[in-house]
């Protein structure tokens, strides 16, 4: 028998290919003739280009940043030399997960973090940027990650706003460019296909997970729309709103303006990537999982899109996950995980366990 166990994360307490290990080792266990293939999968959220690099074995570069509030931090890439190519994500040290709930702002919050490591990478050689937009902290239009690339952003008297500083989206009235520009294009992964403005928008669907008030949306909105005005103008090029553009605070719209940017879903780009389609090919059974599974999951999360997947080719998939979204998703089993409580300080560990009896407990009937 052929097992492929390729889950997403287990969103808070389980990254994908600890998930994979552990699944694996428990499957061994208990079937110790099959052979078990790992191939753990990401769609464009929170680490997802940390899994690519670790997936192609790529040496990792590592150096000293600014977290979103400007603290510093460890921050790190996946360097491709041979084709010119870094991976990261926007969450190693602009990722909302650096922050306490009362440190929530999107005012100040900034995404230059991510912008001094895209500079380091491009100065030792990288032409082609993939970034991992899941998780940000950040509505900045990616304006921190063009002032890590040398733009600087100027108030009405003509000085340079330090980013981190409070309300900085609001003082902008000019954007001067940097000298030597960068000759970097941009392929950037997400797993939501949100315009940045409207109704299910930038600001009224993430904004309030990031710390802004739903009596700011306006004014925060305003702003915004000033400071793409004035990007526009200054490169001479008019950018439109597009699906995509929601993710992570806008930055694929603001890098639009001055560099090469593709918004791609990250779960399909990524399956061509680790060549999955073939994986799935050989295998007897796939099992796949999530931390819930939701309503929201058939909209490019990684579980349904390897779904779809697994059922062209004929195959068995089981999903593992909590809730009851995946029942009537078309999985051949859903092996339910029972809900954490995420007050306990073992949260984590106790969510290993429970995956663990969770495989321990199934058994094959196919």
């Amino acid at each position: 028998m052929n097992f492929l166990i390729s889950p997403n994360a287990f969103k808070g307490t389980i990254e994908a290919e600890d998930a994979a290990v552990l699944i694996g080792y428990e499957l061994t266990k208990k079937y110790p003739t099959a052979t078990i293939e790992l191939c753990p999968i990401a769609d464009g959220g929170d680490g997802t280009c940390f899994l690519l690099g670790k997936a192609l074995k790529l040496p990792q570069r590592e150096l000293i940043t600014l977290d979103p509030l400007g603290r510093p931090g460890q921050g790190f890439y996946f360097w491709d030399k041979a084709n010119g190519t870094a991976y990261l994500d926007v969450s190693t040290v602009s990722g909302i997960r650096h922050l306490k709930y009362y440190e929530l702002n999107t005012w100040i919050a900034s995404s230059y973090g991510t912008g001094d490591l895209i500079r380091h990478a491009v100065e030792s050689g990288v032409k082609h940027i993939v970034l991992g937009l899941g998780g940000s902290a950040t509505v900045d239009l990616g304006l921190g990650i063009l002032r890590g690339l040398g733009y600087l952003f100027l108030d009405q008297n003509g000085r340079e706003i330090p980013v981190f500083s409070e309300i900085f989206l609001k003082k902008i009235r000019h954007i001067q460019a940097p000298v030597l520009k960068h000759a970097v294009k941009f392929t950037c992964l997400c797993d939501v296909n949100n315009y940045f403005f409207g109704a299910e928008g930038a600001i009224p669907v993430f904004g309030p997970q990031k710390g802004l008030d739903r009596e700011e949306f306006q004014e925060f909105e305003k702003s915004c729309s000033n400071v793409l005005s004035i990007l526009g103008k200054k490169s001479g090029k008019q950018v439109l709103d597009s699906p995509g553009f929601g993710a992570a605070g806008g930055i694929a719209f603001g890098l639009s303006f001055f560099f090469p940017v593709e918004i791609q879903m990250g779960a399909q780009w990524i399956f061509r990537q680790v060549n999955l389609e073939e994986k799935i090919k050989l295998a007897d059974i796939i099992i796949t999982g999530e931390g819930r599974y939701d309503s929201q999951s058939a909209g490019g999360k990684g579980s349904f899109e390897l779904l779809q997947m697994a059922k062209s080719y004929g195959k068995k998939i089981v999903l593992i996950t909590s809730g009851r979204g995946g029942e009537n998703a078309g999985f051949d089993e859903v092996l339910m995980l029972p809900d954490l409580d995420f007050g306990e300080k073992n949260f984590q560990d106790q969510a290993k366990n429970n995956l663990r009896d969770c495989v321990r407990n199934w058994d094959v009937d196919f």
